[in-house]
Order: C-alpha cells, then sequence, then structure tokens
C-alpha cells in the first residue's frame, strides 16, 4: 500500500512537471544571424561572434545562434535588412545605405567629415534614432546601431594627397552619400557591395575604394592597391557608413520574458559603442599588411583636409535640402546629430 502510495505520487510528481518541462523546452530557441561580411573579417570574429557567445552564455544556452557570413543563406547584401523585416533570418548585421534613401534620416551621419570616433559617434547615432527619428528601422527590433572607424581612400597607380588627385579616378563608394562625396571631390563614383571590390580591381573597373582600414585585409585590398591615403584626425574624417543590427520583430515579441531581457541587456546604446569601438579599434590590424608591403601610406593633412572639406560641403546642404522636402527639419536633424555627436565624443575616452 505504501509502496502504491508512493507510487502515485511520483506519477503525480511527473505529470504536474510535464508542462514545466515543456515550458523550459519551449523557451530554447535557435536565432539564424545573417551577414554580408566574410567569415575571416575582423567583423565577423571581433564582434558578430563574441556578441552571439555573450548572448549564449547570459541566456544560460537557451539561446543558440546559427550564423552564416558572407550571405550563406541566400540572396544579395541589399537584401539583408528586408530578410530580417519579413523573418527568412532572425537577425541581421547590414548597411541601411545599401538601399540607397530608404533611411534617409540616418545619412546624416555618414556626411564628410563628421566624425572622428566610432565609439562616440555609434552612442550619438544610437540616441539621435531613439529621440527625432524612432521610426527609421520600424519594421524591425533595432539591437544596436553604429559606425566604423575614419574612411580611407586606397588606389591601383595613382597615389591620392590633394583633391586634384581625385580626378579621373573610378572608386567604389558603398552608400548614397559617400557616393556624391566621391563625385564633388572629381572622381566617379561605383557603387557596389563591399564582396565585389577585389574582382572589380583585378579587372581595372574600378581604379580605387574608400574603406576603413579593418575591413581592407578581408578584401585583400592592400593585395590589390598600392596607394593608401587616410586623413589626420585632426582634421577630421573624410567619411564614416552607418551599420544596422536589426532582428525579426515578430521572433523577438515570440521569445519569453527571461529571453527577451538578454537580448535587451545586449542591445542598446552600450552595445552599439562596443561595436564602434571594436571596429575601429581594429584599423591599425588592417593597416599593417599595407604596410607590410611596402604600399605608400600619405596621411592628408589637417591643412589639406579644408580643401576636401570645401568641395564636399556641398552635399551637406543637398542632405538639408532633402529632408526638408521629405517633411523633415534637414537643419534641425544636423545640427541635433553634431551636437550628439560633440556630447559624446567629450565623455568618451580615446
Amino acid at each position: 500500500m505504501i509502496q502504491r502510495r508512493t507510487l502515485l505520487k511520483s506519477g503525480a510528481a511527473v505529470a504536474l512537471g510535464a508542462p514545466a518541462l515543456t515550458g523550459f523546452a519551449q523557451s530554447t530557441v535557435t536565432l539564424k544571424f545573417h551577414t554580408f561580411m566574410a567569415p575571416q573579417s575582423a567583423v565577423w570574429l571581433d564582434m558578430h561572434k563574441p556578441w552571439m557567445d555573450k548572448v549564449e552564455k547570459e541566456s544560460g544556452g537557451r539561446i543558440k545562434f546559427e550564423g552564416y557570413p558572407a550571405m550563406q543563406l541566400g540572396g544579395t547584401p541589399v537584401q539583408l535588412y528586408d530578410q530580417a523585416k519579413d523573418g527568412v533570418v532572425d537577425i541581421v548585421w547590414t548597411l541601411p545605405g545599401n538601399t540607397a534613401g530608404r533611411f534617409p534620416r540616418i545619412e546624416v551621419f555618414e556626411l564628410p567629415f563628421m566624425m572622428s570616433n566610432a565609439e562616440a559617434t555609434s552612442k550619438a547615432y544610437w540616441e539621435y534614432v531613439q529621440t527625432v527619428a524612432p521610426d527609421e528601422f520600424k519594421d524591425t527590433q533595432v539591437l544596436a546601431l553604429q559606425v566604423h572607424g575614419p574612411g580611407v581612400i586606397h588606389t591601383t597607380d595613382k597615389p591620392v594627397k590633394t583633391v586634384d588627385d581625385m580626378r579621373g579616378l573610378k572608386l567604389r563608394a558603398p552608400t548614397r552619400q559617400v557616393t556624391k562625396l566621391v563625385a564633388s571631390l572629381g572622381a566617379t563614383p561605383v557603387g557596389m557591395p563591399l564582396p565585389s571590390i577585389p574582382d572589380a580591381l583585378s579587372k581595372g573597373t574600378i581604379n580605387g575604394c574608400v574603406i576603413p582600414w579593418e575591413v581592407v585585409p578581408s578584401v585583400k585590398v592592400h593585395e590589390l592597391t598600392k596607394y593608401h591615403a587616410e586623413f589626420d584626425p585632426a582634421g577630421g574624417s573624410l567619411y564614416t557608413t552607418t551599420f544596422v543590427m536589426a532582428m525579426n520583430k515578430a521572433k523577438y515579441n515570440s521569445l519569453p520574458p527571461d529571453l527577451k531581457k538578454v537580448i535587451d541587456n545586449n542591445s542598446g546604446m552600450a552595445t552599439s559603442a562596443w561595436l564602434g569601438k571594436t571596429q575601429q579599434g581594429n584599423d591599425p590590424k588592417g593597416r599593417k599588411p599595407a604596410a607590410d608591403r611596402g604600399n605608400t601610406i600619405f596621411t592628408v593633412g589637417a591643412a589639406e583636409a579644408q580643401e576636401f572639406r570645401r568641395k564636399s560641403r556641398a552635399i551637406e546642404v543637398e542632405w538639408v535640402a532633402d529632408m526638408d522636402k521629405r517633411g523633415f527639419d534637414g537643419r534641425k536633424l544636423l545640427d541635433t546629430a553634431r551636437s550628439l555627436i560633440d556630447k559624446h565624443t567629450r565623455t568618451t575616452k580615446s
């Protein structure tokens, strides 16, 4: 009798415990992370993978990631944001500028000579979107917003030391605003995704490209070009590019509260700042292979940079006018972005 009661109690305990066990199993999720960056790139190895590892660890293993660099799940870099929006994948890291004009208000951060510190500017970018452009990425759950370090000009056969040296060059540019910048300096801009750069350089389709140092090794630009023009920080950075890490809204909303909190704890301004800092922090590592090959690296001084500034100033005026036409106060948006960059630059350690 005692044995029978014990068995009944045990059976009841199992039955009562079954829903809890089922609930636990249901709360373990696998998220697909998709990006165009190569698996050997510093962005993938030092930013994306550590972020995924951190989330997995803080979730106690209840969030798992399947990472797919280099567009391994198909599609093109231009389609990445919509893959997250439509639920084709769960999380993407991409350039909003891949779809020209779709996210116009955040293009302010890509205007010439806006930034010098990627960590500070990434903080400003996050705060800007939350305060004056909260619907810019309304179709997804935004996890982080960041920029890369100072843009550098890389050329095959002709060094760039002055604005006049830009004439006649065909240069790959990543986004609409950077394309306008290249054109304003006298070169012919050629738009293409990052993975297309090596083939275009090899075939002579382009004479060079504008990318930050950190990404140079992953697309072999140090092997395919001979000259590099970087800008003295005292004169400001030629340009930067904006990025977004975005998650499918329905997938985010389907998470149980505790797992949602893990994602939230790895989103926002702090995560944006870390991504920006990490990316710019890899610039010296990306510069080294070019120096080791004996390539010519020229630093455009602060005084010489003024001519680049002067030539490209019309882009800022054009962007403000474009925002006004879209129903926004362009000057106010520009002033807000500058004010936020200044604020965060003052409070961010170099």
